[in-house]
């Protein structure tokens, strides 16, 4: 699996991730730090052809998480994708988070099994209920520094 940076041309393939429209997708690449993780290996030294900025398939990205920090938090906006990718996805803003002495803090739906599992697996603790999203309940997780 390989975490990297999201590009524009990954819109079409997050929005079928997230079931978001593609213009929503390509704003939060322009407006947040977002990772994705894709399937196969990478090589960093590899030389880069113009065809890797055409896009990805869908098929090929197992998740992403978009993520900002304002003030001494840290704070997740999107995760989704498989357990695996999630967890993986998850330390990266952690990995930032803990450089910076600053805590994380992820809103998850409570049908998203996977991304809990991924918060607690990497010591983020329930921190009480979050707001609702369309009628529905989120739960806080919050990782301490």
């Amino acid at each position: 699996m390989n975490v990297r940076d999201a590009l524009e041309a990954d819109a079409d393939a997050l929005a079928s991730i997230a079931d978001a429209p593609t213009d929503v997708m390509r704003n939060l690449v322009h407006d947040r730090t977002v990772r994705v993780a894709e399937d196969g290996s990478y090589d960093p030294n590899e030389d880069i052809s113009s065809s890797q900025y055409d896009g990805s398939d869908p098929e090929d990205l197992l998740g992403f998480i978009s993520f900002d920090a304002r003030e001494e938090t840290v704070h997740v906006t999107q995760l989704d994708g498989t357990g695996d990718a999630c967890q993986r996805l998850l330390a990266e803003p952690v990995r930032f988070a803990d450089q910076e002495s600053m805590a994380v803090e992820l809103l998850v739906a409570p049908e998203m099994d996977g991304v809990s599992a991924a918060a607690e697996e990497l010591g983020f603790e329930r921190y009480g209920t979050g707001p609702r999203f369309d009628g529905s309940p989120t739960v806080r997780f919050r990782l301490e520094p």
